[in-house]
């Protein structure tokens, strides 16, 4: 049998094959089977027999080993596959017990290595993925700010008090300030500061007054991009943001955002409206001493405006205490950090003077009204809509005069107060309101307005901008001036003189300029009314518009061409949508609908010679500091000859100051040169007075209305008169208002009036030599003298003679040819018995078909009706219709 098929030993050498106790096995010698002692004890077997003997040897070795554990135990370890060390030595191997636990320093160092590594590859990556968010929609809200003509605040319009203002508004010494009291490593750091962190802990905890341990950049990322809230992961998100601003935001940008987005107190939002708040200026105007305080308010302003705060130890006296300390602590500080020369810190020894806390100024009583005008003015010229407006941001200087606003306030209240009693008659006093509105001529600048009672009395409408209430013969001057300015038919092109004759009697036919009727809708004539259905025959145009009778208006508007009374009215200052489209005989006694502005500056326009120049009431925009354009002033237009505005405005002082004019009762009380016109229209439905100095324009306007229905309803009873005109309560508060924001102001006197245009008389006047039944007509010049004896006539019919003869046009149905026959009657003359202004009477009577009526003589204060609905049935079926005002 071959070697290596022969059994191996059964019980020999595994005893022998064991290492010895407490050492290295020895290793076989060199012909020796391992583990089998020594070559004296090798069995006779050859090679093979030994190469399996040692295989079993080795086998059962690793096995007692596996089981003892005798090498652990004797702590030499485990060595390393192949025979190599571990990578990381832990537990380590060449030490006993506890000491093993114990890893050495260069793990220690390696770990930490590591880590650090680590920390900076997820900052980087973090850094890397972070972007800087969308700015919080609290910290871009604004309000938008009004200002007084004299540039102080009239309204705060926002839910956020907040103005952003460039950093090249904010001063240095408010920049200074700020970091040398919060970051003063600013200009340098990193937008964190773990060492500012640091040492804020560290005086915290030994009570010491501090930097707070956020940077600025820290603070303005929380303001502009995070929320308030206290947590850890905010404040994480916190650092990694305010280190990509830092990457992406210049210094100056960061400190600008910082500054508008901090908490001043006094619901002030940044620096802007801190400024107003505290100090009662702009940003831009604060001195070193006054950005000391703000930056120390930002510590807190519940504990450190002297105003007093809200919760425990926040008392005016305590807050003053604190706000003393640390004021001078900032500027000491600036001092220290080498933001502030010593010399300039000594000026500053004593405690700026605060502003007292006020409600914020908002859209209470006119202040609404005011905002109103002027932000519909921004939104037009800036072409934005009100979403983008009220994102707020705008500085708005307005025109408006508070001293005015407050004066024409006053005057709407006592006059309501003193007439209008809804308590003692509900059915005539209730919803009764007022407008107003005031003008500077040659500027166009509005200067005033009553809108009514305010927002804060849930009165939305604006009463000084009105639509749909008439204007009743406040209308009458723009007839007048196109009658001036275009002539009539019958003057051949050229200007009618203010001196023509019109025939002024009650229910007249209205005639086209070829002689026929004008008919109304159903193919009846149109026959005009006068107020009170009063008299007054043939009358110059002069007289007409003092007395305010409306049949030679009406007429006249006529001869001229209404479309030419719409172009004069429009040259003035009237808008295209506030006039009536129908241009019938009643356009020509305001059936047009404009507002007091528009009233006010329309005869701002006679006011200053001519000249018109669109209203406006803002002088000036910012957004966030920037100057917007498109807010220069308007460019003034020729409207009108100055003459022809010169002997509009000598012709409306006679309304004021002659005895017969409608305003001259209360409009006289004024004492200084004036001209105006009073207005009232059907049923009393609405009242008026336009009146200008050469300094200002202003118009009032009186009406009721119904809530539910908007429509408007009769004055006659209202305020304890039998009817409104006017003459009456609109031209008592116009009085009160000019005479207050007149005050101190120079007298002056308008232009005067030349002769203008020719005498261009209503068919059938009078011939021009005067008969005991003509009236007496004062000059131009003259308050009460007769006119001259002889007066030269154009294109007139020639009067009646003595005798009683007349000459009458072929058309003239008005006039009657040698007393002959009119619808069946016969007319035998006619006589006219004195002319009374004031309680005088005017009689006269025609026989036959045709009834004179009486004139008992012209009131104190003048009457004027604008009547507009069917007045009756004349001569078979001819329908009578009354349209126009006083």
């Amino acid at each position: 049998m071959s070697e290596h098929r022969r059994k191996p030993p059964q019980s020999r050498g595994r005893r022998a094959a064991q290492p010895p106790s407490g050492g290295r096995r020895a290793a076989p010698s060199h012909g020796a089977a391992p583990g089998h002692g020594t070559p004296a004890d090798r069995p006779h077997g050859g090679r093979a027999e030994a190469r399996r003997a040692a295989q079993r040897s080795a086998a059962g070795g690793g096995r007692r080993r596996a089981v003892s554990g005798s090498t652990a135990a004797s702590g030499r370890g485990r060595t390393a596959p192949s025979g190599g060390r571990r990578l990381v030595d832990y537990p380590r191997s060449d030490r006993y017990g506890w000491r093993r636990w114990l890893p050495s320093w260069k793990l220690v160092a390696g770990l930490c290595a590591a880590g650090f590594a680590l920390l900076v590859g997820m900052v980087g990556l973090a850094l890397a993925w972070v972007d800087v968010p969308d700015e919080n929609i609290t910290a871009t809200q604004q309000n938008n700010v009004y200002y007084w003509s004299d540039k102080t605040v009239m309204a705060r319009v926002g839910a956020t008090n907040r103005q952003n203002v460039d950093i090249k508004d904010i001063p240095k010494s408010m920049q200074d300030a700020v970091i040398a009291a919060e970051n003063e490593t600013f200009w340098k750091d990193k937008g964190v500061d773990p060492m500012g962190i640091g040492r804020a802990v560290f005086n915290m905890a030994t009570g010491g007054d501090t930097q707070g341990g956020s940077t600025i950049t820290q603070q303005f990322v929380k303001n502009n991009y995070l929320t308030q809230d206290q947590t850890i992961t905010r404040k994480v998100r916190e650092l990694f943001i305010s280190i990509k601003v830092n990457q992406v935001m210049t210094k100056e940008k960061i400190l600008q955002g910082y500054l508008n987005t901090s908490y001043y107190g006094r619901n002030a939002h940044g620096i802007q409206a801190a400024a107003q708040a505290y100090f009662e200026k702009d940003a831009s105007k604060l001195n070193p001493s006054e950005s000391a305080f703000l930056a120390a308010v930002l510590k807190g302003a519940d504990l450190y405006d002297p105003a007093g705060g809200v919760g425990p130890n926040s008392k005016p006296k305590q807050n003053r205490e604190r706000a003393e300390k640390r004021w001078k602590w900032i500027l000491d500080r600036q001092v220290e950090v080498g933001l502030m020369p010593k010399s300039e810190r000594d000026k500053y020894t004593e405690f700026p003077e605060v502003a007292p806390r006020k409600a914020q100024a908002g859209t209470g009583g006119q202040n609404g009204y005011l905002v109103s005008v002027a932000e519909e003015e921004v939104k037009k010229k800036l072409g934005i809509d009100k979403k983008q407006f009220d994102r707020g941001g705008y500085q708005i200087y307005t025109t408006f005069d508070k001293e005015k606003v407050a004066a024409m306030a006053k005057a709407v209240e006592k006059v309501h107060s003193q007439y209008i009693k809804p308590d003692k008659r509900p059915d005539k006093d209730r919803f009764v309101q007022f407008g107003a509105a005031s003008v500077e001529p040659g500027t166009g600048k509005i200067v005033a307005i009553y809108g009514g009672p305010g927002f804060d009395k849930n009165h939305f409408i604006n009463n000084a901008d009105t639509q749909g209430v008439p204007v009743g013969s406040t209308w009458k001057p723009f007839v007048l001036g196109a009658a001036m300015e275009y002539g009539t038919y019958r003057s051949g092109g050229e200007g009618v003189s203010p001196e023509s004759k019109y025939n002024g009697d009650n229910k007249l036919k209205v005639k086209r300029q070829d002689g026929t009727d004008y008919l109304d809708k159903e193919g009846n004539p149109f026959y005009q009314v006068n107020d009170a259905d009063k008299d007054h025959g043939y009358i110059t145009l002069r007289r007409a518009m003092e007395v305010s009778a409306n049949t030679p208006f009406v007429q006249l508007g006529m001869d001229v061409g209404m479309d030419k009374v719409k172009r004069v009215a429009s040259s003035a200052g009237i808008e295209d949508n506030s006039f009536d489209p129908n241009l019938n005989p009643s356009f020509a006694l305001g059936t047009s609908t404009p507002g007091a502005i528009e009233m006010a500056n329309s005869y701002a326009t006679f006011a200053a010679s001519g000249t018109h120049v669109d209203t406006y009431s803002v002088v000036e925009v910012r957004k966030n500091g920037e100057k917007k354009p498109g807010f220069d002033r308007p460019q003034k237009e020729t409207a009108m000859d100055s003459n022809i505005a010169a002997n509009i405005t000598d012709v409306l002082r006679g309304v004021i100051e002659k005895p017969h004019g409608t305003g001259y009762a209360r409009a006289r009380a004024l004492g200084r040169p004036a001209a105006g016109k009073t207005g009232t229209t059907d049923e009393n439905k609405s009242a008026w007075w336009v009146g200008y100095t050469p300094q200002l324009s202003t118009a009032v306007t009186m009406f009721r209305t119904d809530p539910d229905e908007g429509r408007l309803l009769s004055m006659n009873k209202t305020g304890g008169f039998d009817s409104i005109h006017g003459g009456a309560l609109p031209t008592q508060v116009w009085v009160d208002y000019m005479t207050a924001a007149l005050k101190g102001q120079p007298v002056k006197d308008f232009p005067k009036a030349r002769p203008i245009g020719k005498k261009a008389d209503q068919i059938g006047a009078p011939s021009p030599t005067p008969s005991p039944s003509e009236e007496v007509e004062p000059s131009p010049s003259q308050e009460e003298t007769t006119e001259p004896s002889q007066e030269p006539t154009t294109s007139a019919p020639t009067s009646p003679s003595p005798s009683g003869s007349e000459s009458c046009e072929p058309w003239d149905w008005l006039c009657r040819e040698n007393g002959g026959q009119e619808n069946g009657g016969t007319d035998q003359g006619s006589t006219s018995t004195g002319s009374q202004d004031n309680g005088g009477s005017t009689t006269g009577s025609t026989t036959g078909t045709d009834t004179g009526g009486t004139d008992t003589g012209a009131t104190t204060e003048g009457t004027e009706g604008n009547s507009g609905r069917p007045g009756g049935e004349e001569d078979g079926g001819s329908t009578i219709w009354g349209n126009g005002g006083t």
